[in-house]
């Protein structure tokens, strides 16, 4: 998976030189990131185990539970775009 839509302003990064010529950039583990877009949840539809889909401020599309709403931010695993949690603000 590509980590660089991940990539975000401010972000702390290691990255490796040889002879001074950037060869690697290491990201952090997690994201927080914004929804962009989601669906709205229509009377009748379950929380449990139901999900809609989502694109997140980087451009990303993912899965997201019903019970989340749009006003949420997320943590996001980099290595795999697997969403992690809800932002608890």
């Amino acid at each position: 998976m590509d980590p660089t839509p991940y990539l975000q302003e401010n972000m702390t990064v290691k990255l490796s030189l040889h002879d001074m010529n950037p060869v690697a950039i290491t990201m952090p583990q997690r994201a927080t990131l914004e929804w962009w877009k989601t669906e709205p949840v229509t009377k009748g539809q379950t929380a449990s185990s139901s999900y809609k889909p989502a694109i997140l401020s980087n451009g990303v599309r993912t899965s997201c539970r019903r019970m989340v709403r749009r006003e949420h931010g997320i943590v996001v695993m980099i290595e795999d775009g697997f969403l992690r949690r809800a932002r608890k603000d």
